[in-house]
């Protein structure tokens, strides 16, 4: 797909988005400062389906302001839907980093649709919207979900679907990122692989395609650039290589230099690093490790356990 087609799907995209949006001054905010990258570029690049549009903000003061505004929505539609009331509120904290972050915060043990099951799946050999809607629906590594009916065909587009600690999924195919926000570089910290790393701006309507990645797009061949999620990032080449791309050893051991720094043994550490910001694979594996021992992580204990599920 040329790079022309791929600005106009965006902008339209984006400007349908806004235009639901019914606080002026968030919509004019969310105009000047939202930034899609990831994924959803690298996909058009590749004339492959779009599974969302991420769509990040640069300021903290802006993340806070879509989380209240779509929380309001949210609890307004599951009152008229007559849902489950659970207690849900927006805050600010630190992650583990010391970098201040907006979540949205669910005081339950997660509320599922109507109809929906929790029970545990591997989405190894899945597609990621099914792992994803599952991630929604059951995990968040740091807070619990809540979920809006899926089959309420009366419900608008680009209402909120869920409401996580991380993100915030609308309906329409848009995922508003709450974990992570400021100018692409530094969203880009997040991120693993160089493919995904173009990204388009509102404000200025800028399409920036980087080298590095359409390199990699045109090749398959995976570059790893260096993430806060290093051990998902492992696990993610699987994907990767099942649809064809490559990676050389050199990107592994970036990746296993970076996990050498990392206190698996610490709950918070071993739970964001399995999560990451794509598709959790062991959230069951990290309710089991936890029951088993609350303070540190049990390596034996987490070996047995993965030998068992996996």
């Amino acid at each position: 797909m040329k790079s022309k087609t791929i600005k106009s799907i965006l902008r339209n995209k984006v400007n349908a988005w806004l235009a639901s949006i019914k606080d002026e001054d968030l919509r004019k905010a969310c105009e000047r400062e939202a930034i899609v990258t990831g994924g959803c570029i690298a996909s058009m690049l590749l004339g492959e389906d779009v599974n969302d549009f991420d769509i990040y903000f640069r300021t903290k003061a802006t993340v806070r302001r879509v989380a209240d505004y779509y929380v309001k929505e949210f609890q307004a539609h599951r009152k008229v839907q007559g849902g489950v009331a659970v207690p849900i509120f927006v805050e600010e904290m630190e992650d583990l980093e010391g970098k201040e972050r907006v979540r949205i915060v669910v005081k339950s043990a997660g509320v599922a649709a109507d109809g929906q099951e929790q029970d545990y799946q591997y989405f190894e050999h899945g597609n990621d919207h099914d792992a994803g809607e599952y991630v929604r629906e059951v995990f968040d590594p740091l807070g619990d979900e809540v979920g809006a009916t899926p089959d309420d065909q009366t419900a608008p587009i680009y209402s909120p679907a869920f409401l996580s600690s991380n993100a915030i999924s609308l309906r329409g195919k848009v995922q508003l990122i709450l974990r992570f926000y400021g100018d692409p570089d530094t969203i880009h910290q997040s991120y693993d692989f160089v493919h995904c790393m173009n990204y388009w701006e509102s404000g200025t309507s800028n399409l920036v395609l980087r080298q590095e990645a359409l390199e990699s797009l045109l090749s398959r061949v995976l570059v790893y650039k260096g993430s806060r999620y290093p051990l998902c990032s492992v696990i993610r080449t699987r994907k990767f290589i099942e649809r064809g791309w490559r990676i050389n050893a050199g990107q592994y051991l970036k990746m296993a230099m970076q996990i050498s720094e990392l206190d698996l043994k610490d709950h918070r550490v071993l739970e964001e690093q399995l999560t990451g910001v794509d598709v959790a694979y062991f959230s069951e594996v990290i309710a089991k490790v936890a029951e088993k021992d609350p303070t540190r992580v049990d390596a034996t204990y987490l070996t047995e356990i993965i030998d068992r599920m996996f």
